[in-house]
């Protein structure tokens, strides 16, 4: 059994203009990586041989920093939260305090995506693979902060590195932060990283990342306790069993099949145009 280490969400508090600011970790790790994906979506993009003018490439970041902030926030809203934010709007805007949906933020960065590539006359795909290493990333901090806010624990369990959480009793739980931290930023990012430098199917990056999120959120879920919502209390898990987040997952897995299956069939359409091109001009 291990303890939560004595870690303070907050890296400082200091009072300016006679209010009170504070600085957490939390935030910081948003703004890590953010400043990870600036640094070096210019290298991924290489790997994809696309080459944005400097104006353009900030105007792509800038695009997926609002993606993630405002999907981010108001997926957690919609998806987990919204009755308690109907009656207390003011608090959407306090994203410092936590309450973040991967989901949203997902959905969110896929509509700025597809708003910029438009713009820029880009393939959305082409930019969207050579994002997915830094967005699994991002998610890695994202974990790791809410593993520093001691949020988002999962179950209780016997096993040997159960952690006692502040404010979730004396026994033991699943730190399921630091699960998903390994599983969605780690292990996904090294195998996005990887296919990204091997696979020349365009798309294959993205709706791998997005199949594979989807079945290792589903299945953390199991052991990870869902926020105290009012949505379980009046109406229970879905189908009995089913949290928000494996039902939101759910729907990754069965949209990253439908892309997996258009983006083979795309290509074994264009190899089958090709072979029928060469035999209708011989050399």
């Amino acid at each position: 059994m291990l303890r939560f280490p004595a870690i303070s969400p907050e890296i400082a508090s200091f009072r300016l203009f006679g209010l009170q600011f504070h600085v957490r970790w939390y935030g910081f790790f948003y703004v890590l990586s953010f400043i990870i994906a600036y640094f070096f979506y210019q290298h991924t993009l290489k790997l994809k041989k696309i080459k944005l003018e400097r104006d353009t490439y900030e105007s792509a970041i800038f695009y997926v920093m609002l993606g993630v902030i405002l999907g981010g926030r108001i997926g957690y809203v919609i998806f987990y939260n919204l009755m308690y934010y109907l009656q207390q709007p003011w608090e959407i805007l306090a994203v410092w305090e936590g309450g973040m949906s991967f989901h949203g933020g997902a959905l969110g960065v896929i509509i700025a995506g597809l708003i910029f590539a438009k713009k820029h006359e880009q393939s959305f795909m082409d930019l969207a693979d050579a994002a997915i290493p830094l967005v699994a990333i991002g998610l890695g901090l994202g974990r790791l902060g809410n593993f520093v806010n001691a949020e988002l624990w999962g179950k209780e369990t016997t096993l040997p590195w159960g952690m006692v959480f502040p404010g979730a009793g004396e026994l033991p739980r699943h730190p399921t932060q630091l699960y998903e931290m390994l599983c969605e930023g780690v292990i996904l990012g090294i195998m996005s990283y990887i296919m990204l430098k091997k696979e020349a199917r365009r798309g294959m990056v993205f709706w791998s990342f997005i199949g594979g999120y989807g079945i290792l959120r589903f299945l953390i879920e199991f052991v990870r306790l869902p926020d105290d919502l009012a949505f379980y209390h009046k109406f229970g898990y879905i189908f009995g069993f089913m949290s928000i987040g494996q039902a939101l997952s759910l729907l990754m897995i069965i949209a990253a099949i439908i892309g997996i299956t258009l983006t083979y069939r795309r290509k074994n359409d264009a190899q089958k145009e090709a072979s029928d091109s060469s035999l209708d001009n011989p050399a």
